[in-house]
């Protein structure tokens, strides 16, 4: 009993420090990816906070399944290193005595990634979608940001302002280009703010700047030099948000029971289970031989945690495509899986079958 209480908490202190990394890793490769986008344009700067954590909420479960299995196998194959299974075969007591100690730490966990992967995920991938959805009604001039050249959606306008007046709410030195039906124009101003009208009409106003209008190539252009000069914003209306699979919940697929639908709910359901099944896989793939190397068990955990979830993005797009039933990926993939840990426990058990036998 005590034996297992250290193995528990083995198990929970290395699962930390490497849900820790991998949580770490994921934001950054997150942060990067979002930080591109915002830089180039695509992104405003203030939506990267929010989106970093919906595409957080989604790849939870992924990180905590491997974080699992990883620490399951590395806290084994130190007690295979520093002799510890030796003292606990010497006791009587076979491999598949570790099954309690192991699916007593694994089911808490394998309930709370069940619940990111029904309910949450989805949740998120959801809000996400509405979030980039808001982000694109945006006016081009909450676009705008100084000392960089904005393109508006359309393509069709390019902005710039030099510096910003936030107490008085004006923009200083603009520059806009913006092109349409071969013509080009070309607007700069000293300053610019926006107003309000009464009616809830928005303009952007600008002063002392001049207006170019012609066509490249060609020597006919009109200037223009303005004191006051207002352009009305356009509102934007949010379009019809096209949702997809991914982000219906678990209860919307079950009542529309499409391929689609099909193949994400086999996804859904396959990450507890697959998180279930790697944890006890961990236990006949723990074995080392105190000589060798450390790395060697952790280089084959993510090869078969990666084959085993590629196998699981297989089957989800044949079953979304039609080629395959539900019920039939799910038991060629975690059946398979559940086979091989079979077959696992028996090949590392057959040493203590043939000293049985003797």
């Amino acid at each position: 009993m005590i034996f297992r209480r250290a193995a528990m908490r083995e198990f929970a202190s290395t699962a930390a420090a490497i849900f820790v990394a991998l949580f770490f890793i994921l934001v950054t490769v997150i942060l990067v990816r979002l930080l591109s986008q915002a830089a180039g344009g695509r992104l405003p700067a203030d939506a990267v906070l929010a989106l970093i954590g919906f595409s957080t909420l989604n790849h939870l479960p992924v990180t905590l399944a491997l974080s699992v299995f990883v620490a399951v196998l590395l806290s084994l194959s130190r007690s295979y290193r520093d002799s510890e299974m030796v003292v606990w075969f010497s006791s009587g007591l076979s491999l598949t005595a570790w099954l309690r100690p192991v699916l007593a730490f694994v089911m808490p966990i394998v309930a709370v990634i069940a619940a990111l992967s029904l309910f949450l995920s989805p949740w998120a991938q959801g809000k996400a979608l509405e979030y980039r959805k808001r982000l694109e009604t945006r006016d081009e001039v909450s676009r705008v940001a100084p000392g960089v050249f904005r393109e508006s959606v359309s393509a069709q306008r390019v902005f710039f302002v030099e510096s910003v007046d936030r107490e008085a709410g004006k923009v200083r030195n603009v520059f806009i280009n913006s092109s349409k039906d071969g013509r080009q124009d070309l607007t700069v101003a000293a300053e610019g703010l926006v107003e309000s009208a009464s009616n809830g009409d928005r303009f952007v106003v600008l002063f002392n700047g001049h207006r170019y209008e012609g066509e490249p190539g060609s020597a006919e252009y009109r200037v223009m030099a303005f004191e006051r000069y207002a352009v009305r914003i356009e509102p934007k209306e949010i379009g019809v948000i096209e949702f997809t699979p991914r982000t219906l919940t678990t209860l919307n697929l079950f009542l529309l029971p499409s391929n689609a639908n099909k193949a994400e709910l086999a996804w859904r359901f396959g990450i507890p289970l697959a998180t279930l099944l790697l944890a006890l896989l961990a236990i006949p793939l723990s074995f080392v031989n105190p000589r060798a190397g450390r790395a060697n068990s952790l280089i084959f955990a993510v090869l078969a945690f990666a084959v085993y979830f590629n196998l699981l993005g297989v089957s989800q797009a044949w079953i979304a495509k039609g080629k395959l039933d539900v019920l039939a990926g799910m038991v060629s993939v975690h059946g398979g899986m559940f086979l091989l840990l079979v077959l696992l426990f028996g090949w590392r058990m057959l040493p203590d079958l043939r000293r049985f036998k003797r």
